[in-house]
């Protein structure tokens, strides 16, 4: 008795080897590309002096504004009038002028105006990275 195969049934099914062969590839160029950036970056040189170089920018740390409920600012734990609040936020843009960040933290009582206000304060002196936090439940 001989087994009858459907000719339709064997060409439906999709060949995957293909598919297989491109992950592989992918897998061993990622490794190759990771291994390399690593190396680069232990590469000791030894770099030539200049004279005319630019002093390097201080190390961006992020500031913060409190406000309480009653609308005052506070940095570095002390409280801050609004004029001299936007005078720390342009001194830190100048040291750092890509990558300074403010979190704004504010009472929940606080009315939003306050925020509003930091928030101005940072766009006027040039910072765009900001942001108001929240405390989690």
């Amino acid at each position: 008795m001989a087994v009858q195969l459907k000719r339709g049934a064997a060409l439906a099914a999709i060949s995957i080897t293909p598919l297989i062969d491109i992950v592989f590839l992918l897998l061993i160029f990622f490794l190759v590309a990771s291994r390399i950036s690593d190396e680069e970056s232990r590469l000791e040189l030894d770099l030539p002096n200049v004279s005319e170089a630019l002093p390097a920018l201080f190390p961006p740390e992020e500031v913060v504004i409190n406000i309480d409920r009653d609308g005052r600012y506070f940095l570095d734990g002390q409280f801050r009038p609004v004029e001299q609040v936007e005078q720390i936020l342009r001194r830190a843009q100048t040291n750092n002028p890509l990558t300074q960040a403010v979190l704004i933290r504010a009472d929940k009582a606080t009315d939003w105006q306050y925020v509003a206000v930091a928030f101005d304060i940072c766009k006027k002196v040039g910072i765009h990275r900001y942001s108001a936090t929240t405390e989690p439940d």
